[in-house]
Protein backbone atom coordinates (compact mmCIF):
# COMPACT_ATOMS: atom_id res chain seq x y z
CA UNK A 1 0.00 0.00 0.00
CA UNK A 2 2.84 2.34 0.88
CA UNK A 3 4.48 1.73 -2.48
CA UNK A 4 1.18 2.37 -4.22
CA UNK A 5 0.73 5.66 -2.37
CA UNK A 6 4.23 6.74 -3.31
CA UNK A 7 3.64 5.93 -6.98
CA UNK A 8 0.52 8.10 -6.93
CA UNK A 9 2.03 11.02 -5.05
CA UNK A 10 5.54 11.23 -6.51
CA UNK A 11 4.59 12.41 -10.03
CA UNK A 12 2.74 15.34 -8.44
CA UNK A 13 5.85 16.44 -6.55
CA UNK A 14 8.87 15.34 -8.55
CA UNK A 15 10.41 18.28 -10.34
CA UNK A 16 8.14 20.85 -8.68
CA UNK A 17 10.96 23.25 -7.74
CA UNK A 18 12.45 23.05 -11.23
CA UNK A 19 9.00 23.65 -12.75
CA UNK A 20 8.51 26.77 -10.60
CA UNK A 21 11.89 28.15 -11.75
CA UNK A 22 11.16 27.39 -15.42
CA UNK A 23 7.69 28.97 -15.14
CA UNK A 24 9.32 32.09 -13.71
CA UNK A 25 11.77 32.27 -16.61
CA UNK A 26 9.03 31.63 -19.19
CA UNK A 27 6.89 34.35 -17.62
CA UNK A 28 9.88 36.66 -17.80
CA UNK A 29 10.31 35.88 -21.49
CA UNK A 30 6.65 36.60 -22.17
CA UNK A 31 7.11 40.33 -21.53
CA UNK A 32 10.89 40.81 -21.62
CA UNK A 33 10.95 42.09 -25.21
CA UNK A 34 7.97 44.37 -24.77
CA UNK A 35 9.27 45.76 -21.47
CA UNK A 36 12.60 46.34 -23.20
CA UNK A 37 10.86 48.51 -25.78
CA UNK A 38 9.03 50.44 -23.04
CA UNK A 39 12.13 50.85 -20.90
CA UNK A 40 14.24 52.47 -23.64
CA UNK A 41 11.52 55.09 -23.95
CA UNK A 42 14.09 57.82 -23.31
CA UNK A 43 15.89 56.69 -26.47
CA UNK A 44 12.72 56.59 -28.59
CA UNK A 45 11.62 59.98 -27.23
CA UNK A 46 14.97 61.34 -28.43
CA UNK A 47 14.64 59.69 -31.88
CA UNK A 48 10.94 60.48 -32.39
CA UNK A 49 10.20 63.62 -30.36
CA UNK A 50 6.95 64.46 -32.22
CA UNK A 51 5.25 61.06 -32.13
CA UNK A 52 4.43 60.42 -28.42
CA UNK A 53 6.25 57.10 -28.77
CA UNK A 54 5.47 55.80 -25.24
CA UNK A 55 1.76 56.08 -25.95
CA UNK A 56 1.70 55.18 -29.65
CA UNK A 57 3.81 52.01 -29.34
CA UNK A 58 1.57 50.75 -26.54
CA UNK A 59 -1.56 51.64 -28.49
CA UNK A 60 -0.26 49.74 -31.55
CA UNK A 61 0.69 46.72 -29.46
CA UNK A 62 -2.70 46.21 -27.83
CA UNK A 63 -5.10 45.71 -30.79
CA UNK A 64 -2.84 42.94 -32.11
CA UNK A 65 -2.66 41.32 -28.66
CA UNK A 66 -6.40 41.54 -27.94
CA UNK A 67 -7.55 40.60 -31.44
CA UNK A 68 -5.23 37.61 -31.68
CA UNK A 69 -6.13 36.35 -28.21
CA UNK A 70 -9.87 36.71 -28.90
CA UNK A 71 -9.48 34.37 -31.90
CA UNK A 72 -7.27 31.96 -29.95
CA UNK A 73 -9.58 31.92 -26.91
CA UNK A 74 -12.63 31.21 -29.08
CA UNK A 75 -10.88 28.25 -30.73
CA UNK A 76 -8.92 27.20 -27.61
CA UNK A 77 -10.34 23.65 -27.46
CA UNK A 78 -9.05 22.89 -30.98
CA UNK A 79 -5.61 24.52 -30.79
CA UNK A 80 -2.41 22.59 -30.15
CA UNK A 81 -1.05 24.29 -27.02
CA UNK A 82 2.58 23.36 -27.69
CA UNK A 83 2.60 24.77 -31.23
CA UNK A 84 0.81 27.90 -29.99
CA UNK A 85 3.35 28.64 -27.25
CA UNK A 86 6.35 27.70 -29.39
CA UNK A 87 5.16 30.05 -32.14
CA UNK A 88 4.80 32.86 -29.57
CA UNK A 89 8.28 32.47 -28.08
CA UNK A 90 9.91 32.14 -31.51
CA UNK A 91 8.07 35.27 -32.71
CA UNK A 92 9.32 37.13 -29.62
CA UNK A 93 12.88 36.10 -30.48
CA UNK A 94 12.65 37.07 -34.18
CA UNK A 95 10.93 40.41 -33.46
CA UNK A 96 13.46 41.36 -30.80
CA UNK A 97 16.30 40.50 -33.17
CA UNK A 98 14.67 42.67 -35.85
CA UNK A 99 14.48 45.65 -33.47
CA UNK A 100 18.22 45.27 -32.99
CA UNK A 101 18.81 44.96 -36.76
CA UNK A 102 16.65 48.03 -37.57
CA UNK A 103 18.55 50.06 -35.00
CA UNK A 104 21.92 48.99 -36.38
CA UNK A 105 20.97 49.31 -40.07
CA UNK A 106 19.65 52.87 -39.68
CA UNK A 107 22.63 54.04 -37.58
CA UNK A 108 20.23 55.32 -34.94
CA UNK A 109 18.42 57.76 -37.24
CA UNK A 110 14.84 58.90 -36.63
CA UNK A 111 12.13 59.67 -39.15
CA UNK A 112 8.61 58.48 -39.90
CA UNK A 113 9.67 55.36 -41.84
CA UNK A 114 11.81 54.11 -38.98
CA UNK A 115 9.05 54.86 -36.48
CA UNK A 116 6.53 52.88 -38.56
CA UNK A 117 8.95 49.93 -38.66
CA UNK A 118 9.24 50.04 -34.86
CA UNK A 119 5.43 50.23 -34.64
CA UNK A 120 5.15 47.12 -36.85
CA UNK A 121 7.50 45.23 -34.53
CA UNK A 122 5.45 46.44 -31.58
CA UNK A 123 2.41 44.84 -33.25
CA UNK A 124 4.40 41.60 -33.67
CA UNK A 125 5.12 41.65 -29.93
CA UNK A 126 1.36 41.89 -29.36
CA UNK A 127 0.69 38.81 -31.52
CA UNK A 128 3.42 36.88 -29.70
CA UNK A 129 2.08 37.95 -26.30
CA UNK A 130 -1.42 36.73 -27.16
CA UNK A 131 -0.06 33.31 -28.10
CA UNK A 132 2.20 32.93 -25.07
CA UNK A 133 0.43 34.66 -22.20
CA UNK A 134 -3.00 33.16 -22.87
CA UNK A 135 -1.50 29.79 -23.79
CA UNK A 136 0.73 29.54 -20.73
CA UNK A 137 -1.88 30.75 -18.22
CA UNK A 138 -4.39 28.31 -19.70
CA UNK A 139 -1.81 25.52 -19.62
CA UNK A 140 -0.79 26.20 -16.01
CA UNK A 141 -4.36 26.67 -14.79
CA UNK A 142 -4.89 22.91 -14.52
CA UNK A 143 -1.58 22.42 -12.71
CA UNK A 144 -0.63 23.83 -9.29
CA UNK A 145 -1.42 27.44 -8.23
CA UNK A 146 2.28 27.96 -7.47
CA UNK A 147 3.04 27.56 -11.18
CA UNK A 148 0.69 30.38 -12.21
CA UNK A 149 2.01 32.55 -9.36
CA UNK A 150 5.58 31.92 -10.51
CA UNK A 151 4.71 32.64 -14.16
CA UNK A 152 2.96 35.88 -13.16
CA UNK A 153 5.90 36.83 -10.95
CA UNK A 154 8.15 36.25 -13.96
CA UNK A 155 6.01 38.66 -15.98
CA UNK A 156 6.63 41.33 -13.34
CA UNK A 157 10.29 40.40 -12.96
CA UNK A 158 10.81 41.13 -16.64
CA UNK A 159 9.94 44.75 -15.86
CA UNK A 160 12.36 44.83 -12.92
CA UNK A 161 15.19 43.27 -14.93
CA UNK A 162 14.68 45.52 -17.93
CA UNK A 163 14.53 48.60 -15.69
CA UNK A 164 17.73 47.56 -13.89
CA UNK A 165 19.49 46.86 -17.19
CA UNK A 166 18.36 50.19 -18.59
CA UNK A 167 19.62 52.11 -15.56
CA UNK A 168 22.98 50.28 -15.82
CA UNK A 169 23.35 50.87 -19.57
CA UNK A 170 22.31 54.52 -19.22
CA UNK A 171 24.88 55.05 -16.46
CA UNK A 172 27.58 53.23 -18.47
CA UNK A 173 27.06 55.25 -21.65
CA UNK A 174 25.64 58.49 -20.24
CA UNK A 175 28.75 60.55 -20.88
CA UNK A 176 29.87 58.95 -24.14
CA UNK A 177 29.01 60.16 -27.62
CA UNK A 178 25.88 58.47 -28.94
CA UNK A 179 25.40 57.01 -25.44
CA UNK A 180 21.63 56.51 -25.69
CA UNK A 181 21.97 54.43 -28.85
CA UNK A 182 24.84 52.31 -27.53
CA UNK A 183 22.86 51.55 -24.39
CA UNK A 184 19.78 50.61 -26.44
CA UNK A 185 21.80 48.26 -28.70
CA UNK A 186 23.35 46.46 -25.73
CA UNK A 187 19.93 46.31 -24.12
CA UNK A 188 18.24 44.61 -27.07
CA UNK A 189 21.18 42.25 -27.61
CA UNK A 190 20.60 40.93 -24.08
CA UNK A 191 16.84 40.73 -24.72
CA UNK A 192 17.38 38.73 -27.92
CA UNK A 193 19.57 36.20 -26.10
CA UNK A 194 17.01 35.82 -23.31
CA UNK A 195 14.15 35.16 -25.74
CA UNK A 196 16.24 32.44 -27.38
CA UNK A 197 16.75 30.90 -23.93
CA UNK A 198 12.96 30.78 -23.43
CA UNK A 199 12.50 28.96 -26.75
CA UNK A 200 14.97 26.30 -25.56
CA UNK A 201 13.37 26.04 -22.09
CA UNK A 202 9.86 25.56 -23.42
CA UNK A 203 10.87 23.21 -26.23
CA UNK A 204 13.25 20.88 -24.40
CA UNK A 205 13.11 21.34 -20.60
CA UNK A 206 9.57 22.14 -19.43
CA UNK A 207 7.69 19.25 -21.11
CA UNK A 208 10.11 16.65 -19.67
CA UNK A 209 9.59 17.58 -15.99
CA UNK A 210 7.73 14.72 -14.22
CA UNK A 211 5.20 16.98 -12.50
CA UNK A 212 4.34 18.66 -15.81
CA UNK A 213 3.93 15.26 -17.47
CA UNK A 214 1.60 14.22 -14.67
CA UNK A 215 -0.77 17.17 -14.94
CA UNK A 216 -0.85 17.10 -18.73
CA UNK A 217 -1.71 13.41 -18.64
CA UNK A 218 -4.42 14.15 -16.09
CA UNK A 219 -5.83 16.89 -18.34
CA UNK A 220 -5.85 14.46 -21.28
CA UNK A 221 -7.75 11.90 -19.16
CA UNK A 222 -10.38 14.58 -18.43
CA UNK A 223 -11.03 15.24 -22.10
CA UNK A 224 -8.45 17.87 -23.08
CA UNK A 225 -7.57 17.64 -26.76
CA UNK A 226 -4.94 20.39 -26.68
CA UNK A 227 -2.11 18.59 -24.87
CA UNK A 228 -1.32 15.72 -27.24
CA UNK A 229 1.84 17.35 -28.66
CA UNK A 230 2.96 18.27 -25.13
CA UNK A 231 2.58 14.66 -24.04
CA UNK A 232 4.59 13.47 -27.02
CA UNK A 233 7.31 16.06 -26.32
CA UNK A 234 7.53 14.80 -22.75
CA UNK A 235 7.90 11.20 -23.93
CA UNK A 236 4.67 10.14 -22.22
CA UNK A 237 3.13 6.84 -23.10
CA UNK A 238 3.06 4.58 -20.04
CA UNK A 239 2.60 7.43 -17.54
CA UNK A 240 -0.88 8.12 -18.86
CA UNK A 241 -2.00 4.68 -17.79
CA UNK A 242 -0.53 5.23 -14.30
CA UNK A 243 -2.36 8.52 -13.90
CA UNK A 244 -5.66 7.05 -15.02
CA UNK A 245 -5.34 4.41 -12.34
CA UNK A 246 -4.66 7.05 -9.71
CA UNK A 247 -7.77 9.06 -10.55
CA UNK A 248 -11.18 8.25 -9.13
CA UNK A 249 -13.40 6.31 -11.51
CA UNK A 250 -15.81 9.23 -11.60
CA UNK A 251 -12.99 11.65 -12.40
CA UNK A 252 -11.70 9.53 -15.26
CA UNK A 253 -14.98 9.75 -17.12
CA UNK A 254 -15.31 12.54 -19.64
CA UNK A 255 -18.17 14.72 -18.41
CA UNK A 256 -19.83 17.20 -20.69
CA UNK A 257 -17.52 20.19 -20.85
CA UNK A 258 -18.83 23.65 -20.02
CA UNK A 259 -18.65 26.08 -22.91
CA UNK A 260 -16.80 29.38 -22.89
CA UNK A 261 -20.04 31.32 -22.45
CA UNK A 262 -21.02 29.36 -19.35
CA UNK A 263 -17.51 29.64 -17.88
CA UNK A 264 -17.59 33.40 -18.43
CA UNK A 265 -21.02 33.78 -16.80
CA UNK A 266 -19.91 31.78 -13.77
CA UNK A 267 -16.76 33.89 -13.41
CA UNK A 268 -17.95 37.27 -14.70
CA UNK A 269 -16.81 39.06 -11.53
CA UNK A 270 -13.26 37.72 -11.92
CA UNK A 271 -13.24 38.70 -15.62
CA UNK A 272 -14.45 42.26 -14.85
CA UNK A 273 -11.90 42.53 -12.03
CA UNK A 274 -9.08 41.62 -14.44
CA UNK A 275 -10.35 44.19 -16.92
CA UNK A 276 -10.61 46.97 -14.32
CA UNK A 277 -7.23 46.24 -12.73
CA UNK A 278 -5.47 46.83 -16.04
CA UNK A 279 -7.70 49.69 -17.23
CA UNK A 280 -6.56 51.66 -14.19
CA UNK A 281 -2.90 50.62 -14.37
CA UNK A 282 -2.39 51.29 -18.07
CA UNK A 283 -4.23 54.60 -17.96
CA UNK A 284 -1.27 55.76 -15.83
CA UNK A 285 1.66 53.49 -16.73
CA UNK A 286 3.80 54.09 -18.77
CA UNK A 287 2.47 57.08 -20.77
CA UNK A 288 1.49 59.40 -17.91
CA UNK A 289 4.65 58.55 -15.94
CA UNK A 290 6.86 59.14 -18.99
CA UNK A 291 5.40 62.45 -20.18
CA UNK A 292 3.14 64.13 -17.63
CA UNK A 293 4.89 64.14 -14.25
CA UNK A 294 6.79 67.40 -14.70
CA UNK A 295 10.48 68.20 -14.22
CA UNK A 296 12.27 67.36 -10.98
CA UNK A 297 15.77 67.14 -9.56
CA UNK A 298 16.30 63.65 -11.03
CA UNK A 299 16.16 65.17 -14.52
CA UNK A 300 16.27 62.62 -17.35
CA UNK A 301 16.45 59.82 -14.78
CA UNK A 302 13.03 60.68 -13.32
CA UNK A 303 10.82 58.70 -15.73
CA UNK A 304 13.22 55.73 -15.59
CA UNK A 305 13.10 55.74 -11.78
CA UNK A 306 9.28 55.87 -11.77
CA UNK A 307 9.04 52.96 -14.22
CA UNK A 308 11.61 50.99 -12.21
CA UNK A 309 9.71 51.57 -8.93
CA UNK A 310 6.46 50.44 -10.54
CA UNK A 311 8.12 47.25 -11.81
CA UNK A 312 9.83 46.45 -8.48
CA UNK A 313 6.64 46.79 -6.46
CA UNK A 314 4.58 44.96 -9.09
CA UNK A 315 6.97 42.02 -8.57
CA UNK A 316 6.74 42.29 -4.76
CA UNK A 317 2.94 42.35 -4.99
CA UNK A 318 2.93 39.06 -6.89
CA UNK A 319 4.74 37.28 -4.06
CA UNK A 320 2.54 38.57 -1.22
CA UNK A 321 -0.28 36.04 -1.94
CA UNK A 322 2.16 33.21 -1.16
CA UNK A 323 1.47 34.09 2.49
CA UNK A 324 -2.00 32.63 2.90
CA UNK A 325 -2.92 35.04 5.69
CA UNK A 326 -2.41 37.96 3.27
CA UNK A 327 -4.08 36.45 0.21
CA UNK A 328 -7.53 37.74 -0.78
CA UNK A 329 -9.79 34.82 -1.70
CA UNK A 330 -13.20 36.39 -1.14
CA UNK A 331 -14.69 37.34 -4.49
CA UNK A 332 -16.42 40.38 -2.97
CA UNK A 333 -13.27 41.67 -1.29
CA UNK A 334 -11.27 41.29 -4.51
CA UNK A 335 -13.88 43.36 -6.35
CA UNK A 336 -13.93 46.02 -3.60
CA UNK A 337 -10.14 46.27 -3.66
CA UNK A 338 -10.18 46.54 -7.47
CA UNK A 339 -12.71 49.38 -7.45
CA UNK A 340 -10.89 51.20 -4.64
CA UNK A 341 -7.80 51.54 -6.84
CA UNK A 342 -9.62 54.10 -8.99
CA UNK A 343 -8.97 56.62 -6.23
CA UNK A 344 -5.42 56.64 -7.59
CA UNK A 345 -6.54 58.68 -10.62
CA UNK A 346 -7.23 61.92 -8.68
CA UNK A 347 -4.25 61.13 -6.45
CA UNK A 348 -1.90 61.04 -9.45
CA UNK A 349 -3.47 64.14 -10.98
CA UNK A 350 -3.02 66.32 -7.90
CA UNK A 351 0.41 64.88 -7.10
CA UNK A 352 1.65 65.67 -10.63
CA UNK A 353 0.25 69.19 -10.29
CA UNK A 354 1.22 70.06 -6.72
CA UNK A 355 3.36 67.28 -5.19
CA UNK A 356 7.07 66.60 -5.24
CA UNK A 357 8.88 63.60 -6.69
CA UNK A 358 8.85 61.68 -3.38
CA UNK A 359 5.04 61.53 -3.35
CA UNK A 360 4.95 60.54 -7.03
CA UNK A 361 7.43 57.71 -6.41
CA UNK A 362 5.30 56.50 -3.47
CA UNK A 363 2.09 56.53 -5.53
CA UNK A 364 3.78 54.74 -8.42
CA UNK A 365 5.07 52.07 -6.04
CA UNK A 366 1.57 51.48 -4.67
CA UNK A 367 0.17 51.31 -8.21
CA UNK A 368 2.62 48.49 -8.98
CA UNK A 369 2.12 46.70 -5.64
CA UNK A 370 -1.68 46.60 -5.94
CA UNK A 371 -1.52 45.59 -9.63
CA UNK A 372 0.70 42.57 -8.99
CA UNK A 373 -1.12 41.50 -5.84
CA UNK A 374 -4.64 41.57 -7.30
CA UNK A 375 -3.56 39.89 -10.55
CA UNK A 376 -2.24 36.85 -8.68
CA UNK A 377 -5.27 36.74 -6.34
CA UNK A 378 -7.66 36.59 -9.30
CA UNK A 379 -5.76 34.14 -11.52
CA UNK A 380 -4.99 31.67 -8.71
CA UNK A 381 -8.54 31.73 -7.28
CA UNK A 382 -10.68 31.60 -10.42
CA UNK A 383 -9.75 28.19 -11.96
CA UNK A 384 -10.72 26.18 -8.84
CA UNK A 385 -13.49 23.61 -9.07
CA UNK A 386 -13.14 22.83 -12.78
CA UNK A 387 -11.56 20.03 -14.78
CA UNK A 388 -8.43 20.50 -16.91
CA UNK A 389 -10.02 21.53 -20.23
CA UNK A 390 -12.32 24.02 -18.47
CA UNK A 391 -9.46 25.47 -16.43
CA UNK A 392 -7.45 25.94 -19.61
CA UNK A 393 -10.38 27.71 -21.30
CA UNK A 394 -11.05 29.91 -18.26
CA UNK A 395 -7.38 30.91 -18.10
CA UNK A 396 -7.57 32.08 -21.71
CA UNK A 397 -10.79 34.02 -21.03
CA UNK A 398 -9.30 35.84 -18.04
CA UNK A 399 -6.15 36.76 -19.95
CA UNK A 400 -8.37 38.06 -22.77
CA UNK A 401 -10.09 40.39 -20.28
CA UNK A 402 -6.67 41.35 -18.91
CA UNK A 403 -5.45 42.37 -22.37
CA UNK A 404 -8.78 44.07 -23.07
CA UNK A 405 -8.24 46.13 -19.93
CA UNK A 406 -4.73 47.04 -21.08
CA UNK A 407 -6.09 48.14 -24.48
CA UNK A 408 -8.79 50.28 -22.87
CA UNK A 409 -6.24 51.68 -20.40
CA UNK A 410 -3.71 52.78 -23.01
CA UNK A 411 -6.52 54.39 -24.98
CA UNK A 412 -7.78 56.31 -21.94
CA UNK A 413 -4.19 57.33 -21.19
CA UNK A 414 -4.46 59.86 -24.01
CA UNK A 415 -7.05 61.80 -21.96
CA UNK A 416 -4.19 63.13 -19.81
CA UNK A 417 -3.10 65.17 -22.85
CA UNK A 418 -6.35 67.15 -23.01
CA UNK A 419 -5.62 70.84 -22.69
CA UNK A 420 -1.85 70.39 -23.08
CA UNK A 421 -1.58 70.54 -26.85
CA UNK A 422 0.10 67.88 -28.99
Amino acid sequence: MAGMANSEISPRREGKSAAIVVCWLLGNGCLFSWNSMLTIEDYYSYLFPKYHSSRVLTLVYQPFAVGTLAILAYNEAKINTRIRNMFGYILFFISTLLVLIVNSATSGKGGLEIFLAICALSGAFGVADAHVQGGMVGDLSYMQPEFIQSFLAGLAASGVLTSALRLITKAAFDHSSDGLRKGAILFFAISTFFELLCVVLYAFIFPKLPIVKYYRSKAASEGSKTVSADLAAGGIRTLLGTVLCSLDEENAKDPERKGNKQLLLENIDYAIDMFLIYVLTLSIFPGFLSEDTGSHSLGTWYALVLIAMYNVFDLIGRYIPLMKCLKLESRKLITIATLSRFLLIPAFYFTAKYGDQGWMITLTSFLGLSNGYLTVCVLTSAPKGYKGPEQNALGNILVLFLLGGIFAGVTLDWLWLIGKGW
